[in-house]
Protein backbone atom coordinates (compact mmCIF):
# COMPACT_ATOMS: atom_id res chain seq x y z
CA UNK A 1 0.00 0.00 0.00
CA UNK A 2 1.39 3.43 -0.94
CA UNK A 3 1.76 6.28 1.55
CA UNK A 4 -0.99 8.21 -0.20
CA UNK A 5 -3.37 5.25 0.10
CA UNK A 6 -2.53 4.72 3.77
CA UNK A 7 -3.08 8.36 4.67
CA UNK A 8 -6.25 8.75 2.65
CA UNK A 9 -4.61 10.93 0.01
CA UNK A 10 -5.62 11.34 -3.60
CA UNK A 11 -6.72 8.09 -5.14
CA UNK A 12 -7.10 6.36 -1.77
CA UNK A 13 -9.80 3.78 -1.23
CA UNK A 14 -12.21 4.78 1.54
CA UNK A 15 -12.93 1.92 3.91
CA UNK A 16 -16.14 2.12 5.99
CA UNK A 17 -15.61 2.07 9.75
CA UNK A 18 -17.38 -1.05 11.01
CA UNK A 19 -17.90 0.69 14.38
CA UNK A 20 -19.68 3.69 12.85
CA UNK A 21 -23.43 3.75 13.56
CA UNK A 22 -25.73 2.99 10.65
CA UNK A 23 -28.31 5.44 9.33
CA UNK A 24 -31.07 3.64 11.23
CA UNK A 25 -29.06 3.81 14.47
CA UNK A 26 -28.34 7.50 14.00
CA UNK A 27 -32.02 8.16 13.40
CA UNK A 28 -32.88 6.22 16.55
CA UNK A 29 -30.38 8.23 18.60
CA UNK A 30 -31.78 11.47 17.19
CA UNK A 31 -35.35 10.36 17.91
CA UNK A 32 -34.55 9.53 21.54
CA UNK A 33 -33.02 12.92 22.38
CA UNK A 34 -35.03 15.03 24.79
CA UNK A 35 -34.83 18.07 22.51
CA UNK A 36 -36.20 15.99 19.63
CA UNK A 37 -39.09 14.65 21.69
CA UNK A 38 -40.07 18.12 22.91
CA UNK A 39 -39.58 19.66 19.47
CA UNK A 40 -41.74 17.08 17.69
CA UNK A 41 -44.38 17.39 20.43
CA UNK A 42 -44.44 21.17 19.94
CA UNK A 43 -44.91 20.77 16.18
CA UNK A 44 -47.70 18.22 16.66
CA UNK A 45 -49.50 20.40 19.23
CA UNK A 46 -49.21 23.43 16.95
CA UNK A 47 -50.53 21.68 13.83
CA UNK A 48 -53.19 19.52 15.44
CA UNK A 49 -56.05 22.05 15.83
CA UNK A 50 -55.59 23.32 12.27
CA UNK A 51 -55.62 19.80 10.79
CA UNK A 52 -58.46 18.70 13.05
CA UNK A 53 -60.75 21.72 12.79
CA UNK A 54 -59.78 23.99 9.87
CA UNK A 55 -57.73 22.20 7.22
CA UNK A 56 -59.47 21.89 3.83
CA UNK A 57 -60.97 18.47 3.12
CA UNK A 58 -59.30 16.78 6.12
CA UNK A 59 -61.28 18.67 8.76
CA UNK A 60 -64.47 18.11 6.75
CA UNK A 61 -63.83 14.38 6.91
CA UNK A 62 -62.86 14.35 10.59
CA UNK A 63 -65.70 16.71 11.62
CA UNK A 64 -63.45 18.10 14.35
CA UNK A 65 -63.83 21.38 16.19
CA UNK A 66 -61.60 23.68 18.25
CA UNK A 67 -62.93 22.99 21.76
CA UNK A 68 -62.58 19.24 21.29
CA UNK A 69 -58.95 19.67 20.27
CA UNK A 70 -58.22 21.42 23.56
CA UNK A 71 -60.22 18.83 25.51
CA UNK A 72 -58.17 16.03 23.93
CA UNK A 73 -54.95 17.64 25.17
CA UNK A 74 -56.40 18.00 28.67
CA UNK A 75 -57.24 14.30 28.84
CA UNK A 76 -53.86 13.51 27.29
CA UNK A 77 -52.14 15.13 30.29
CA UNK A 78 -54.27 12.98 32.58
CA UNK A 79 -53.38 9.87 30.56
CA UNK A 80 -49.64 10.59 30.58
CA UNK A 81 -49.66 10.83 34.37
CA UNK A 82 -51.76 7.69 34.78
CA UNK A 83 -49.38 5.73 32.57
CA UNK A 84 -46.47 6.67 34.84
CA UNK A 85 -48.29 4.67 37.50
CA UNK A 86 -49.81 1.82 35.47
CA UNK A 87 -47.42 1.36 32.56
CA UNK A 88 -44.09 2.12 34.20
CA UNK A 89 -44.64 1.18 37.86
CA UNK A 90 -47.24 -1.56 37.41
CA UNK A 91 -49.83 -0.13 39.81
CA UNK A 92 -53.47 -0.15 38.70
CA UNK A 93 -55.51 2.56 40.40
CA UNK A 94 -59.29 2.68 40.11
CA UNK A 95 -59.47 5.90 42.10
CA UNK A 96 -57.75 8.52 39.94
CA UNK A 97 -61.08 10.28 39.51
CA UNK A 98 -60.43 11.60 43.02
CA UNK A 99 -57.45 13.61 41.75
CA UNK A 100 -59.01 14.58 38.42
CA UNK A 101 -62.33 15.63 39.95
CA UNK A 102 -60.77 16.90 43.17
CA UNK A 103 -58.39 19.13 41.25
CA UNK A 104 -61.28 20.34 39.12
CA UNK A 105 -63.41 21.19 42.16
CA UNK A 106 -60.59 22.96 43.99
CA UNK A 107 -59.80 25.03 40.90
CA UNK A 108 -63.46 26.00 40.65
CA UNK A 109 -63.80 26.84 44.35
CA UNK A 110 -60.61 28.93 44.24
CA UNK A 111 -62.02 30.79 41.24
CA UNK A 112 -65.25 31.57 43.07
CA UNK A 113 -63.75 32.50 46.44
CA UNK A 114 -60.11 33.53 45.99
CA UNK A 115 -58.84 34.27 42.48
CA UNK A 116 -60.07 33.46 38.99
CA UNK A 117 -56.60 33.72 37.46
CA UNK A 118 -56.10 30.53 35.37
CA UNK A 119 -52.54 29.99 36.61
CA UNK A 120 -53.67 30.25 40.23
CA UNK A 121 -56.50 27.81 39.51
CA UNK A 122 -54.14 25.24 37.99
CA UNK A 123 -51.68 25.64 40.85
CA UNK A 124 -54.41 25.19 43.48
CA UNK A 125 -55.90 22.10 41.84
CA UNK A 126 -52.46 20.52 41.41
CA UNK A 127 -51.41 21.17 45.01
CA UNK A 128 -54.64 19.62 46.29
CA UNK A 129 -54.16 16.52 44.10
CA UNK A 130 -50.56 16.08 45.27
CA UNK A 131 -51.39 16.46 48.96
CA UNK A 132 -54.46 14.25 48.75
CA UNK A 133 -52.45 11.60 46.86
CA UNK A 134 -49.88 11.65 49.65
CA UNK A 135 -52.57 10.70 52.17
CA UNK A 136 -54.42 8.30 49.87
CA UNK A 137 -51.21 6.63 48.72
CA UNK A 138 -49.92 6.26 52.27
CA UNK A 139 -53.06 4.35 53.19
CA UNK A 140 -53.63 2.39 49.97
CA UNK A 141 -50.07 1.26 49.24
CA UNK A 142 -49.99 -0.73 52.46
CA UNK A 143 -51.67 -3.38 50.34
CA UNK A 144 -50.74 -4.58 46.87
CA UNK A 145 -52.39 -6.04 43.79
CA UNK A 146 -56.16 -6.00 43.58
CA UNK A 147 -56.42 -4.81 47.20
CA UNK A 148 -54.59 -1.60 46.28
CA UNK A 149 -56.92 -1.08 43.31
CA UNK A 150 -60.05 -1.60 45.40
CA UNK A 151 -58.79 0.70 48.16
CA UNK A 152 -58.21 3.55 45.71
CA UNK A 153 -61.68 2.98 44.29
CA UNK A 154 -63.22 3.04 47.77
CA UNK A 155 -61.49 6.29 48.78
CA UNK A 156 -62.48 7.96 45.50
CA UNK A 157 -66.11 6.93 45.95
CA UNK A 158 -66.04 8.32 49.48
CA UNK A 159 -64.98 11.68 48.05
CA UNK A 160 -67.75 11.44 45.44
CA UNK A 161 -70.48 10.89 48.05
CA UNK A 162 -69.03 13.55 50.34
CA UNK A 163 -69.21 16.03 47.46
CA UNK A 164 -72.79 14.99 46.69
CA UNK A 165 -74.14 15.68 50.19
CA UNK A 166 -72.01 16.76 53.18
CA UNK A 167 -69.89 19.15 51.10
CA UNK A 168 -72.73 20.29 48.84
CA UNK A 169 -72.40 23.88 50.09
CA UNK A 170 -68.93 23.94 48.52
CA UNK A 171 -69.38 21.65 45.55
CA UNK A 172 -72.94 22.39 44.46
CA UNK A 173 -74.05 18.84 45.19
CA UNK A 174 -75.68 16.90 42.36
CA UNK A 175 -75.90 20.04 40.22
CA UNK A 176 -72.14 20.41 40.14
CA UNK A 177 -70.16 23.60 40.59
CA UNK A 178 -71.51 26.37 38.38
CA UNK A 179 -70.92 30.08 37.85
CA UNK A 180 -67.14 29.69 37.56
CA UNK A 181 -65.38 32.71 36.10
CA UNK A 182 -61.92 32.64 34.48
CA UNK A 183 -59.93 35.86 34.29
CA UNK A 184 -57.81 36.82 31.28
CA UNK A 185 -54.41 35.14 31.14
CA UNK A 186 -51.76 37.47 32.61
CA UNK A 187 -54.57 40.00 32.97
CA UNK A 188 -54.60 40.67 29.21
CA UNK A 189 -55.59 37.66 27.11
CA UNK A 190 -59.12 36.30 27.23
CA UNK A 191 -58.86 32.54 26.80
CA UNK A 192 -61.87 32.35 24.50
CA UNK A 193 -60.48 34.98 22.11
CA UNK A 194 -58.60 34.23 18.90
CA UNK A 195 -54.83 34.43 18.70
CA UNK A 196 -53.45 37.05 16.29
CA UNK A 197 -52.38 36.39 12.68
CA UNK A 198 -50.81 33.01 11.82
CA UNK A 199 -51.01 31.79 15.42
CA UNK A 200 -54.77 32.19 15.27
CA UNK A 201 -54.96 30.18 12.06
CA UNK A 202 -52.90 27.34 13.53
CA UNK A 203 -53.79 27.25 17.22
CA UNK A 204 -57.13 29.04 17.21
CA UNK A 205 -57.70 30.42 20.70
CA UNK A 206 -55.67 31.45 23.72
CA UNK A 207 -57.31 28.56 25.55
CA UNK A 208 -55.73 26.03 23.22
CA UNK A 209 -52.37 27.81 23.42
CA UNK A 210 -52.52 27.75 27.23
CA UNK A 211 -53.42 24.06 27.31
CA UNK A 212 -50.88 23.29 24.57
CA UNK A 213 -47.98 24.85 26.47
CA UNK A 214 -48.88 22.84 29.59
CA UNK A 215 -49.17 19.67 27.48
CA UNK A 216 -45.69 20.18 26.04
CA UNK A 217 -44.36 20.78 29.57
CA UNK A 218 -46.11 17.59 30.76
CA UNK A 219 -44.46 15.56 27.99
CA UNK A 220 -41.07 17.08 28.83
CA UNK A 221 -41.44 16.40 32.56
CA UNK A 222 -42.62 12.83 31.96
CA UNK A 223 -39.73 12.19 29.57
CA UNK A 224 -37.24 13.58 32.08
CA UNK A 225 -38.68 11.41 34.87
CA UNK A 226 -38.66 8.25 32.77
CA UNK A 227 -35.02 8.77 31.76
CA UNK A 228 -33.87 9.56 35.29
CA UNK A 229 -32.84 7.10 38.03
CA UNK A 230 -36.39 7.37 39.35
CA UNK A 231 -37.74 6.11 36.04
CA UNK A 232 -35.32 3.18 36.10
CA UNK A 233 -36.51 2.26 39.59
CA UNK A 234 -40.15 2.49 38.47
CA UNK A 235 -39.42 -0.02 35.70
CA UNK A 236 -37.52 -2.28 38.10
CA UNK A 237 -40.50 -2.35 40.46
CA UNK A 238 -42.83 -3.20 37.59
CA UNK A 239 -40.62 -6.03 36.35
CA UNK A 240 -39.76 -7.61 39.71
CA UNK A 241 -40.69 -5.92 42.95
CA UNK A 242 -39.05 -8.58 45.13
CA UNK A 243 -35.71 -8.27 43.36
CA UNK A 244 -35.87 -4.49 43.71
CA UNK A 245 -36.28 -4.96 47.47
CA UNK A 246 -33.36 -7.40 47.61
CA UNK A 247 -30.93 -4.88 46.11
CA UNK A 248 -31.81 -2.39 48.84
CA UNK A 249 -34.41 -0.14 47.23
CA UNK A 250 -37.17 1.31 49.38
CA UNK A 251 -39.91 0.06 47.05
CA UNK A 252 -42.80 1.46 49.09
CA UNK A 253 -41.33 4.98 48.97
CA UNK A 254 -40.83 4.84 45.20
CA UNK A 255 -44.35 3.52 44.66
CA UNK A 256 -45.71 6.34 46.81
CA UNK A 257 -43.74 8.88 44.77
CA UNK A 258 -45.04 7.39 41.51
CA UNK A 259 -48.58 7.64 42.90
CA UNK A 260 -48.07 11.29 43.90
CA UNK A 261 -46.51 12.30 40.58
CA UNK A 262 -49.32 10.58 38.67
CA UNK A 263 -51.90 12.39 40.80
CA UNK A 264 -50.13 15.70 40.13
CA UNK A 265 -50.66 15.24 36.39
CA UNK A 266 -54.33 14.39 37.09
CA UNK A 267 -54.68 17.55 39.19
CA UNK A 268 -53.27 19.70 36.40
CA UNK A 269 -55.63 18.11 33.89
CA UNK A 270 -58.65 18.44 36.19
CA UNK A 271 -57.91 22.13 36.78
CA UNK A 272 -57.65 22.72 33.04
CA UNK A 273 -60.95 20.87 32.60
CA UNK A 274 -62.60 23.41 34.90
CA UNK A 275 -61.02 26.33 33.04
CA UNK A 276 -62.06 24.85 29.71
CA UNK A 277 -65.72 24.30 30.60
CA UNK A 278 -66.26 26.84 33.43
CA UNK A 279 -68.20 24.07 35.15
CA UNK A 280 -67.43 21.02 37.31
CA UNK A 281 -69.93 18.15 37.12
CA UNK A 282 -70.28 15.81 40.08
CA UNK A 283 -69.64 13.01 37.58
CA UNK A 284 -65.99 14.04 37.45
CA UNK A 285 -65.49 12.27 40.81
CA UNK A 286 -67.41 9.11 39.88
CA UNK A 287 -65.67 5.76 39.37
CA UNK A 288 -66.50 5.76 35.65
CA UNK A 289 -63.97 8.57 35.15
CA UNK A 290 -61.29 6.29 36.57
CA UNK A 291 -62.46 3.54 34.24
CA UNK A 292 -62.28 5.83 31.22
CA UNK A 293 -58.66 6.77 31.86
CA UNK A 294 -57.74 3.09 32.21
CA UNK A 295 -59.35 2.36 28.83
CA UNK A 296 -57.58 5.32 27.19
CA UNK A 297 -54.15 4.29 28.42
CA UNK A 298 -54.53 0.59 27.60
CA UNK A 299 -56.03 1.38 24.19
CA UNK A 300 -53.21 3.73 23.26
CA UNK A 301 -50.48 1.61 24.80
CA UNK A 302 -49.05 1.40 28.30
CA UNK A 303 -45.37 2.02 29.06
CA UNK A 304 -45.10 4.50 26.19
CA UNK A 305 -44.93 8.28 26.31
CA UNK A 306 -47.24 8.97 23.37
CA UNK A 307 -49.50 5.91 23.50
CA UNK A 308 -51.77 7.37 26.21
CA UNK A 309 -52.10 10.59 24.19
CA UNK A 310 -53.22 8.59 21.16
CA UNK A 311 -55.66 6.55 23.27
CA UNK A 312 -57.18 9.66 24.85
CA UNK A 313 -57.63 11.29 21.45
CA UNK A 314 -59.31 8.23 19.93
CA UNK A 315 -61.63 7.73 22.91
CA UNK A 316 -62.79 11.37 22.92
CA UNK A 317 -63.20 11.36 19.14
CA UNK A 318 -65.55 8.38 19.32
CA UNK A 319 -67.39 9.84 22.31
CA UNK A 320 -67.89 13.32 20.84
CA UNK A 321 -67.86 12.92 17.06
CA UNK A 322 -68.97 9.38 16.29
CA UNK A 323 -71.74 9.60 18.89
CA UNK A 324 -73.28 12.46 16.89
CA UNK A 325 -73.50 10.56 13.60
CA UNK A 326 -77.15 9.89 12.82
CA UNK A 327 -76.82 7.39 9.99
CA UNK A 328 -74.19 4.96 8.77
CA UNK A 329 -74.44 4.38 5.06
CA UNK A 330 -72.39 2.82 2.31
CA UNK A 331 -69.95 5.21 0.60
CA UNK A 332 -71.21 6.84 -2.64
CA UNK A 333 -74.67 5.31 -2.16
CA UNK A 334 -77.91 6.15 -0.40
CA UNK A 335 -78.11 2.77 1.31
CA UNK A 336 -78.44 3.31 5.06
CA UNK A 337 -76.94 0.52 7.16
CA UNK A 338 -77.79 1.75 10.66
CA UNK A 339 -80.09 4.53 11.85
CA UNK A 340 -79.13 6.45 15.01
CA UNK A 341 -75.60 5.08 14.63
CA UNK A 342 -74.22 7.46 17.25
CA UNK A 343 -76.20 5.80 20.02
CA UNK A 344 -74.03 2.71 19.58
CA UNK A 345 -70.73 4.48 20.19
CA UNK A 346 -70.06 2.45 23.35
CA UNK A 347 -70.44 -0.73 21.31
CA UNK A 348 -68.10 0.61 18.63
CA UNK A 349 -65.54 1.56 21.26
CA UNK A 350 -65.77 -1.92 22.75
CA UNK A 351 -65.22 -3.54 19.36
CA UNK A 352 -62.21 -1.32 18.67
CA UNK A 353 -60.79 -2.07 22.11
CA UNK A 354 -61.13 -5.84 21.64
CA UNK A 355 -59.62 -5.74 18.14
CA UNK A 356 -56.67 -3.65 19.31
CA UNK A 357 -55.94 -5.95 22.27
CA UNK A 358 -56.14 -9.01 20.02
CA UNK A 359 -53.96 -7.66 17.24
CA UNK A 360 -51.67 -5.33 19.21
CA UNK A 361 -51.50 -6.34 22.90
CA UNK A 362 -49.25 -3.35 23.64
CA UNK A 363 -51.87 -0.93 22.32
CA UNK A 364 -52.00 1.26 19.24
CA UNK A 365 -48.63 2.89 19.88
CA UNK A 366 -47.07 -0.50 20.61
CA UNK A 367 -48.39 -1.79 17.28
CA UNK A 368 -46.92 1.20 15.46
CA UNK A 369 -43.62 0.69 17.28
CA UNK A 370 -43.54 -2.98 16.26
CA UNK A 371 -44.13 -1.96 12.65
CA UNK A 372 -41.32 0.60 12.83
CA UNK A 373 -38.93 -1.97 14.32
CA UNK A 374 -39.77 -4.41 11.52
CA UNK A 375 -39.05 -1.75 8.89
CA UNK A 376 -35.78 -0.78 10.58
CA UNK A 377 -34.71 -4.43 10.77
CA UNK A 378 -35.39 -4.81 7.07
CA UNK A 379 -33.38 -1.70 6.28
CA UNK A 380 -30.46 -3.00 8.35
CA UNK A 381 -30.61 -6.28 6.43
CA UNK A 382 -30.59 -4.49 3.07
CA UNK A 383 -27.62 -2.31 4.10
CA UNK A 384 -25.44 -5.30 4.95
Amino acid sequence: MSDSDATGGEGATVVDDPQAPSLVERLQQFREREATVIGLTTIAVALFPWIFARAPIISDILLGYQNLAALMLIWAIFAIGFDLLLGYTGLLSFGHAAFWGGGAYVAGIVSLRVSSDPIVMVAAGTIFAVLFAWVLGYLSLRRGGIYFSVLTLAFAQMLYYMSAAPLASLTGGENGLTGIDVSPLFGSFHLDSELPMLAGELLGTWMYAFVGVITIAAVGIAYRILNSPYGMVFRAIRENEQRAKFIGLNVWRYKLMAFIVSAGFAGVAGSLFTIHGSYVPLQSLFWTESGEIVIMVVLGGTASLFGPILGAGLYLYIENIVSGIQQLQLPLTDIVLINDFGTYWHLLLGVIFVVVIWTAPRGLWGGLSDLRVAIESRLRGENR
